[in-house]
Order: structure tokens, then C-alpha cells, then sequence
């Protein structure tokens, strides 16, 4: 039963149902997304996270609802993750004005700040130094709110990783950087990328903890996180957290993933962190078979009224061309 998996005390038998059908909220609608791509349905370009869902769900069950979180330019996960509106997010990528940008930002800019998400990322490790900024925000004015902070293996290699971690640990700032090692930094593989076997290890250079976790692995994450974020709350500062992962689908739309073998992606799908799930919440009797299908199916059927809500909405006029443009 619950009491078996040593959780923090507000995951409840409720949260991990609704964890196990958000987690089918990001992937069905990374792959719908991935869809439209291909059929020339939306412009631009995304970043999925198809294969990342429990590093996006587990970290982010683990705040509390005034925490905030800092995204990437593979961050759909995260904003579901955030209680984003799926229909505001579906909008924005098929550039409509009922979107979370108006139909302006599309995939790589989403933000929504009522709800702690303070934004994704196009530019590699930018969003890093803003985390940084919101702690020091939070420790100055006492507000008691930790930032999570995402990035990318290949962010951890950026300068402004370095020089972010090391002020947030001078400064001990209530921020929890966690960096979703998904095995590439575009088409290049993180064991040719970086020297070290594990890039939490990097941690040491600035004296805060440094972790590894199965990013996969549902539990572990959610108690990992909770525990660093709850001492960055208590004023004992930051942590690194690497989640080991693997994204199923290429770096971005037109990415064939021809640097990895079929046989590679064939093996980290048997690790499947929403499968893994399912199979440890029925097995703790938590759900049935039934159960975990409706969810599921439920989670589908949200994403496919999404589509509806997106398609349906208006474009942006041209008299709102410069409307929100700052210089």
C-alpha cells in the first residue's frame, strides 16, 4: 500500500492517480504536436519530450503550489507538469490568440506566472541565471517559495550554468537545478560532450549536493526532489540533480536521428517511466488494470478537446502586429 513507498506526506493514493494520468497528458500531447509538425499544421519549430515524462511529473509533484519552476525549449512537460492549460498551450503552438502568448510565442516561449511557471527557453542554459534571480528574489523578500530549475546535458557544458551555480551556492539560494540528461545534446552523445561520468558531479566545484537519479523512476525522483527542495527552503541552499532519461523522438522536428541505433531507442523504451508507474501503482494496489485505461483514455480525450479548442480559435489580426513588442 501507499505507506510501502516512503513519500513525502502530500502525496496522496489521489496525487498518484492524477500524476499517472498527467503523465499521458504530456505524451499524448507531445506526439499530437508531433503530428501537426509533419503534416505542416504548425510552423516553427518544437522540441518534444516524448519519453522524459516522469523527470516533468515527478520533480514537479514534489513543490508546493508557491514554488516556481524555470522551463527549456523542451518544456511542454513541464508546463503540464505546472497545472497548464492544455488548451492555451495547444492554441499557442497553432498560433491563435486564445494561446498563453497570444499565438506570438509558440512552442519555446509558453510562460505562465499565476501558476508558478515562469517561462521556457529557446536560448541553451538561459533560463539558468533567471532561476538564479527568482531564488534571490525569494530570499530577499522572504517570500519562502524554491525555484526549480530544468535544463539540458548540453546546457550543463554553457558558462552560464557555472557562473549561475556558483553564485546561487555563495549566496545559498533557495534553487534546485536539475539537469534531464537524456543521453544528446542535439546530435551529440553526453559521454563525447563531457569528460565526467556524471554531471551532478560537477556539483563539488561549488559545494552543494550533487545527485543521480533513475529519471525514469517515478519514486525516486519525487523524493529526491522534495528532499533537496525542502532544504533549499530551509535556507540551507542549492543542489544539482541529474535525472539519467532518454528522449524517444530527435532533438527537434527535422532531427532523423541518425547518430543513434534502433537497437539503443529499442532498450530505453523497456525502461518507460509511465509503464514503470502503472506497473508499481497496481502493483501497491493503488489502481486496477480498469482504472489506469480510464485515466489514460481520459488524458487522450483532454488532448483531443484541446485540438478542437485550438483549431477553432481565431488567428492573430495584423492590426496586433506590434501589440506586446518591446524595444
Amino acid at each position: 500500500m501507499l505507506s510501502t513507498l516512503k513519500l513525502p506526506s502530500h502525496i496522496t493514493e489521489k496525487k498518484l492517480k492524477n500524476l499517472y494520468k498527467e503523465m499521458w497528458l504530456i505524451r499524448y500531447f507531445d506526439e499530437k504536436v508531433d503530428q501537426f509538425f509533419a503534416k505542416g499544421m504548425i510552423h516553427g519549430t518544437t522540441h518534444l519530450c516524448v519519453g522524459q515524462e516522469a523527470s516533468a511529473s515527478g520533480s514537479i509533484a514534489a513543490l508546493q503550489s508557491k514554488d516556481k519552476i524555470i522551463s527549456t525549449h523542451r518544456g511542454h512537460g513541464h508546463c503540464i507538469a505546472k497545472e497548464g492549460d492544455v488548451n492555451k498551450m495547444m492554441a499557442e503552438l497553432f498560433g491563435r490568440v486564445t494561446g498563453y502568448c497570444k499565438g506570438k510565442g509558440g512552442s519555446m516561449h509558453i510562460a505562465d506566472v499565476e501558476k508558478g511557471n515562469l517561462g521556457a527557453n529557446g536560448i541553451v542554459g538561459g533560463g539558468i541565471p533567471l532561476a538564479v534571480g527568482a531564488a534571490l528574489t525569494s530570499k530577499m523578500k522572504n517570500q519562502g517559495y524554491v525555484v526549480l530549475c530544468f535544463f539540458g546535458d548540453g546546457a550543463s557544458n554553457e558558462g552560464s550554468f557555472h557562473e549561475a551555480l556558483n553564485l546561487a551556492a555563495i549566496w545559498e539560494l533557495p534553487v534546485v537545478f536539475i539537469c534531464e540528461n537524456n543521453q544528446y545534446g542535439m546530435s551529440g552523445p553526453v559521454k563525447e560532450m563531457t569528460k565526467i561520468e556524471n554531471i551532478a558531479d560537477r556539483a563539488i566545484a561549488y559545494g552543494i549536493p550533487g545527485e543521480v537519479v533513475d529519471g525514469n523512476d517515478m519514486i525516486e525522483i519525487m523524493n529526491t526532489v522534495h528532499g533537496a527542495v525542502e532544504k533549499a527552503r530551509d535556507g540551507k541552499g542549492p543542489a544539482l540533480i541529474e535525472m539519467k532519461t532518454y528522449r524517444w523522438k530527435g532533438h527537434s522536428k527535422s532531427d532523423a536521428k541518425k547518430y543513434r541505433t534502433r537497437e539503443e531507442e529499442k532498450e530505453w523504451r523497456k525502461k518507460d517511466g509511465i509503464k514503470r508507474f502503472k506497473d508499481l501503482l497496481i502493483g501497491e494496489k493503488i489502481l486496477t488494470e480498469n482504472e489506469a485505461n480510464k485515466l489514460q483514455e481520459t488524458a487522450k480525450h483532454e488532448i483531443e478537446e484541446a485540438v478542437k479548442f485550438a483549431e477553432n480559435s481565431p488567428e492573430p489580426p495584423l492590426e496586433s502586429l506590434l501589440e506586446d513588442v518591446y524595444a
